[in-house]
């Protein structure tokens, strides 16, 4: 069986770029606990790095609503950063999250 490195340095450049940006597709659209499991990271972990017990995780990535600031924790804590974007019919603005 082939390993996915060995898979991938044979596709052609052109491949590899089609499969990157549908991979970022898929994970743009991922709920939390698919995306924090996409990223390899189990509940307890997001735990320690949130500063809080993995029954709050829990409770959190079935939310269906929440703050920006908890999102925004939530994404820094896997990693990210969290960019929130506003798109009108003549444009679009970024939101500074980190403004006071």
């Amino acid at each position: 069986m082939k390993s996915w490195t060995k898979i991938r340095k044979e596709m052609s450049p052109e491949s590899q770029a089609r499969l990157d940006k549908r991979l970022k597709e898929t994970l743009a659209t991922l709920p939390l606990g698919k995306l924090r499991k996409a990223r390899s990271l189990t509940q307890t972990t997001m735990a320690e790095r949130l500063q809080v017990d993995q029954g709050s995780v829990s409770k959190l990535e079935s939310r269906t609503d929440m703050y920006l600031s908890t999102l925004r924790e939530y994404v820094e804590a896997l990693g990210g950063t969290l960019e929130l974007r506003a798109d009108f019919p003549d444009g679009s603005i970024n939101i500074d999250l980190h403004a006071s």
